[in-house]
């Protein structure tokens, strides 16, 4: 009901109270509003702000109605005159107590934009891990905020992207650590220390060495979000006249390592996985 239809009732019922959310509210409590779907720009414009009830009014079909002035309007003491524009009307259920969630389809949630990237050389044996596991999950269908690519050996493409500002980077190649072949890392690398965090065992410098590429993008410019490497302990990387193919170990682990990265893109998406620079290392 608008200003104007509240203005040719004969009648106006005075009323001293209203149930919200379970509770009372009467003139002068501050709520929060949550106009309900399907209102007009106003409602879309008011959504979750905080409100005052000027008067509660009941109309000649017995229904509730609160007068409500927004709280950070300039003009608040118009709307306390009863002048259009600043003194609107909601039910009792458009309205929440002050500190209530607002409707979450109304609020705007940040979705963490992630890079997956398939590194390594596929002439170099083992050292193509990185390139076939995003092959793989190339197949699958992730939301437009996740982007997946095979970089290759192309570093300075993979070191432009990471200007891109993604919350999230997860890098995927093999790393010989000292384990046993095929065996599956997630390791967070330290930019200034040229190492793996934790690890004690610096990244192979090999065709495409990450922790490179990722000083060569920071002297680029800022690189901002959590970057991950989902490593794979290699067999061989090639040797010095390079063959083509992984090592059965190393096949058997792309499955596993498909499974790793999309349940890291999974848990970023829900918010289990701190993304931004302050985030800790993983201690693998």
């Amino acid at each position: 009901m608008n200003e104007w239809e509240f203005g040719v009732l004969e009648d106006k019922t005075p009323v001293e109270s209203a149930r919200v959310d379970g509770g009372a509210v009467k003139k002068g409590d501050r709520v929060r509003l949550r106009p309900s779907e399907g209102g007009d720009i106003f409602d879309l414009a008011l959504a979750g702000q905080v409100a005052v009830i000027e008067s509660i009014e009941q109309d000649y079909e017995g229904k509730v109605h609160l007068a409500v002035v927004l709280e950070d309007d300039p003009g608040r003491d118009l709307g306390v005159l009863r002048q259009p524009g600043h003194r609107f009307f909601f039910s009792p259920e458009e309205v929440g107590p002050v500190g209530a969630e607002v409707d979450s389809s109304r609020v705007a949630v940040h979705v963490p934009s992630i890079l997956v990237a398939g590194i390594g050389n596929i002439f170099l044996g083992d050292d193509g891990f990185g390139v076939e596991v995003a092959r793989r999950l190339a197949t699958f269908e992730f939301p437009d905020s996740v982007r997946v690519r095979d970089f290759g050996i192309r570093g300075y493409d993979l070191a432009y992207a990471l200007l891109d500002g993604y919350d999230l980077t997860i890098l995927v190649d093999a790393a010989p650590r000292g384990g046993e072949a095929g065996a599956l890392y997630v390791i967070e690398p330290d930019i200034d220390e040229g190492g793996a965090e934790g690890s004690g065992v610096a990244l192979d410098a090999h065709a495409m060495n990450p922790v490179s590429v990722l000083r060569l993008a920071k002297s680029m410019g800022p690189v901002r979000g959590r970057i991950l490497l989902v490593a794979c302990e290699p067999v061989s990387l090639g040797g010095e006249e390079g063959h083509m193919g992984l090592s059965d170990p190393v096949a058997q682990a792309v499955n596993g390592a498909v499974d790793v990265v999309r349940d890291l893109v999974e848990k970023a998406q829900r918010g289990e996985l701190a993304t931004g620079a302050s985030a800790q290392g993983l201690g693998k």
